[in-house]
């Protein structure tokens, strides 16, 4: 991984727009000011592929001969106060989320039109369904086939399903 420059502006924001094809998007900074380029690197440094709009983000900042760019990520939360109370008044609100382990995994493929995919958790031969809402509450707009996640699972009344997706290098740090 490449050395980051000490020193540089950290800045708190959210996302305006992030395509994943085009491979950047923007960052409001929550102090005002221009729009700040995050590219995709930034983000697959940090171990995701996207972001959803409105996520929360912390990142440091570099001025260049374009404007503001992100160097380097350091958090993302998914965007606030976007369920409405049927949501969380589901069956998946009764599960301590933060109780179930953090298990690193594969994705097998996932559609952002059907709003659905597949991943395949290390070591279990099972797949795990991830949906589109799941995928939105983790902060991620979509996952690409063999990307590494971790997963947060639960039984469903299908089978296995992922309620948290997070980025490979938090499954790393917290099984460490």
């Amino acid at each position: 991984m490449v050395e980051i420059e000490r020193g540089l502006p950290r800045v708190r924001g959210s996302v305006k727009w992030f395509d994943p094809g085009k491979g950047f998007g923007f960052i409001v900074s929550e102090s005002g000011g221009p729009d700040i380029l995050l590219h995709v690197n930034a983000l697959r440094n940090f171990g995701q592929s996207s972001v959803c709009d409105r996520a929360v983000v912390e990142v440091t900042v570099q001025q260049t001969q374009r404007g503001l760019q992100v160097v380097e990520v350091f958090d993302i939360l998914p965007p606030e106060g976007e369920y409405s109370e049927e949501q969380l008044d589901s069956p998946m609100a009764d599960i301590d989320v933060q109780a179930l382990p953090l298990e690193p995994a594969r994705v097998k493929w996932f559609d952002k039109v059907k709003g659905f995919g597949f991943a395949n958790v290390f070591g279990r031969p099972e797949d795990v369904f991830i949906h589109m809402e799941a995928l939105r509450r983790s902060g991620f707009a979509d996952l690409q086939p063999g990307e590494a996640v971790g997963l947060r699972v639960t039984d469903g009344e299908r089978g296995r399903m992922a309620v948290v997706i997070a980025p490979w290098e938090t499954a790393v740090r917290k099984s460490a």
